[in-house]
């Protein structure tokens, strides 16, 4: 008999127990098996298929493809060029542009003839350099050499030929070659801008990014050319760098030291005396090293600062000249100016006169002031090339 239901023996005051259904337990128990079971699958899921939204919010949004606007410039026809100012212009459109009042007799007016611009010399495109025709690759870099067709770096390297405007004759030629190029950078970019075109540039064999400074010289139409450090009188007291050429040294020795000059750089029509009084007096140590020069297809410029220079006896085969007078000797303005004044003199008496100078910046204002008048003197600025490839060499001469 079961007590806890028996009302004569349950004790008093308890209340009376409801017995629960035996269905309402089955469900608790089933629920909670069906949420673990839930619960695991899509774990489960999860783990197999990853979740797509992985918890990032996410919008799809549609692109839509427009084809490419047009641009001003292709939109509006181009300018004509005398719309631009470039163009043709007559007398009285050019008069009108400047604010110039012309005064004429009575009835007369200005004449409509086509005012026509011609371009500036500077527009001379060199040839590109190094042209692989002439290039051998040595240890001590890439060195200069005549072509298989016979070409040579003093020929293809040149600035091209150019007159004077309108065909006129000149009455003098005269080169002028900058050294000292390559050694500060911006002297050298304000050489290169400031120079006319037809300075020849000479650049010494230290500094940085030789080669691209080169480069930007001969785009902008200067020729180049390369100076070789020599030996002075007053060695080392004086001393012009790394690897100069001694006059009392093996010519093995001069020769390597020639070539790592010569490897410095691409594009040059010949090589310049970087000092040097001692080496370019001294025949025997001089004569295998233009003697190379020249093997080489190259001309060598005598900077014409030593009297006692005997380059031009001993060119032997090699293109060889020497600079009339070093320009900018007294470092004065003044002396600059009477220097450039003797060069025309000289110049005057047929052929071309050279003068060098170093790139300092008063020399280049000076020389940069002085071209820019020389046409109107009937005086022709040549590259220095131009002196190099008309010299005929000793052998030649004689005969």
């Amino acid at each position: 008999m079961d007590t806890t239901s028996d009302e004569l023996t349950r004790p008093l005051g308890r209340p009376r127990a409801e017995p629960k259904p035996a269905f309402a337990w089955a469900a608790v128990r089933w629920a909670g098996i069906g949420a673990a079971a839930a619960a695991v699958g899509l774990f489960g899921y999860v783990q197999l298929f990853g979740d797509p939204r992985g918890g990032v919010p996410k919008v799809a949004v549609e692109i839509e493809t427009r084809p490419p606007a047009k641009t001003a410039s292709a939109a509006a026809p181009a300018p004509s060029l005398e719309r631009a100012g470039a163009g043709p212009q007559t007398a009285s459109e050019v008069e009108g542009a400047s604010g110039v009042s012309v005064v004429r007799p009575d009835g007369s007016v200005a004449p409509q003839s086509i005012i026509v611009r011609v371009p500036d010399e500077a527009t001379l495109a060199l040839n590109p350099a190094p042209d692989k025709r002439l290039i051998e690759v040595t240890r001590s870099g890439t060195l200069p050499r005549i072509g298989p067709d016979g070409a040579r770096p003093l020929d293809v390297y040149a600035r091209p030929a150019a007159g004077l405007p309108g065909g006129a004759t000149p009455t003098a030629r005269v080169a002028i070659v900058v050294g000292g190029l390559g050694i500060s950078q911006s002297a050298t970019l304000d050489a290169i801008a400031k120079l006319p075109p037809p300075v020849t540039l000479a650049f010494a064999p230290y500094g940085q990014n030789l080669d691209r400074m080169a480069a930007r010289a001969r785009e902008s139409g200067h020729e180049i050319m390369l100076q070789v450090p020599m030996e002075p009188f007053d060695y080392p007291d004086s001393d012009p760098g790394p690897h100069t050429l001694i006059a009392s040294a093996r010519p093995a020795e001069n020769m390597d030291h020639l070539h790592w000059a010569m490897g410095r750089l691409t594009g040059y029509v010949g090589l310049m005396n970087y000092m040097g009084g001692k080496l370019t007096s001294d025949t025997q140590a001089l004569a295998p090293i233009l003697k190379e020069v020249g093997a080489r297809g190259l001309g060598f410029l005598d900077d014409g600062s030593s009297s006692r220079s005997v380059v031009t006896a001993s060119r032997g085969e090699t293109p060889v000249f020497r600079a009339e007078i070093v320009v900018d000797a007294s470092g004065r303005p003044d002396g600059i100016d009477r220097a450039l004044e003797r060069l025309e003199t000289a110049a005057r008496g047929g052929a071309i006169a050279v003068g060098t100078a170093t790139a300092l910046p008063l020399s280049v204002e000076r020389i940069a002031r002085w071209a820019k008048g020389l046409e109107a003197r009937g005086i022709l600025l040549v590259p220095a090339s131009a002196a190099l490839r008309g010299a005929a060499p000793r052998e030649s001469a004689a005969r």
